[in-house]
């Protein structure tokens, strides 16, 4: 059954919302989100979701942002998986939407940054898996849900994905919160700027920066430390790299944690201090259970 129109406007005007929200949230510094003691006791930080219901709302039952107002929230990857609609597309889209209601209720707290999947739909960038290809699977369960006006609700999403941000960084803590980290960091071969000022089309390419950032796996610790180095950091945590048990630790700078699965795992880190890698790796804590 199509929604209704007061349903796809009510969608449509969230999404909006919700990226004005991203231009707009407190401490944004071109693409990245600056998150101070001042601002914040803690971040929760979470990974990849890819369209698991469950484990998205055992975050939120987590966070608890409504009880904890100096608590923030990264949240990234929902798109691409999770439960099929009646007609074999993918339901993750509503996770997406989910995602910008959420950022309209805690509009400084929320920080749902770029994730390669997300990229793949702002920039129709095929992504084939298990024999499917993605972006199909994604429109075709929102023309299930949105027949006619699939188009412009599929438009609202774009204007919430361009808008989010690329990063998130404690700047007390020393911790840098991205997607991932681009290859070749410690030869030269990544355009940092991209972190720093509008982005442009060629940026969101295969070739450009923000690509670079949110596809790459090259978790060398000389790769690691240089990137480090470049965004004002001690310890990187990320997502984007499948962890059966939840979370793994490439290295002593970086943290990657995975929220796709029932090893899901999560971290919260102090905004007010720096802590080792051993520390923060202490602080990993399942999602169920």
């Amino acid at each position: 059954m199509v929604a209704s129109i007061e349903f796809i406007e009510k969608t449509i005007a969230t999404c909006q919302e919700a990226a004005e929200a991203n231009r707009q949230t407190a401490g944004r510094v071109g693409n990245v989100v600056e998150v101070p003691a001042e601002a914040a006791d803690e971040v929760m930080v979470t990974a990849d979701l890819h369209g698991n219901r469950t484990n998205f709302n055992a975050i939120r039952r987590i966070a608890d942002l409504e009880n904890h107002p100096r608590r923030h929230l990264v949240l990234q990857e929902v798109c691409h998986g999770g439960p099929p609609t009646p007609g074999g597309g993918c339901m993750s889209y509503a996770l997406l939407e989910d995602v910008a209601k959420l950022k309209t209720q805690f509009p400084d707290r929320i920080h749902f940054i770029m994730s390669n999947h997300e990229l793949a739909e702002l920039t129709d960038y095929p992504i084939l898996k298990a024999k499917k290809m993605l972006n199909v699977t994604f429109r075709t369960g929102m023309k299930e849900m949105y027949g006619l006006a699939a188009s412009k609700v599929r438009d609202s999403y774009l204007e919430f994905l361009r808008s989010c941000p690329l990063a998130v960084r404690l700047p007390q803590a020393r911790v840098f919160i991205s997607h991932s980290l681009p290859e070749g960091a410690d030869t030269g071969r990544f355009d940092a700027t991209v972190l720093d000022r509008e982005l442009t089309d060629d940026d969101l390419g295969d070739k450009g920066g923000v690509f670079a950032l949110v596809w790459g796996r090259d978790y060398r610790l000389a790769n690691a430390a240089a990137f480090a180095q470049r965004v004002g950091a001690d310890q990187l945590i990320h997502g984007h790299d499948p962890c059966p048990n939840g979370y793994k630790t490439p290295n002593e700078m970086q943290i990657i944690l995975d929220c796709c699965n029932d090893k899901a795992h999560y971290l919260i880190v102090s905004a007010d201090k720096k802590q080792s890698h051993a520390d923060l790796v202490k602080q990993i804590q399942p999602l169920r259970g």
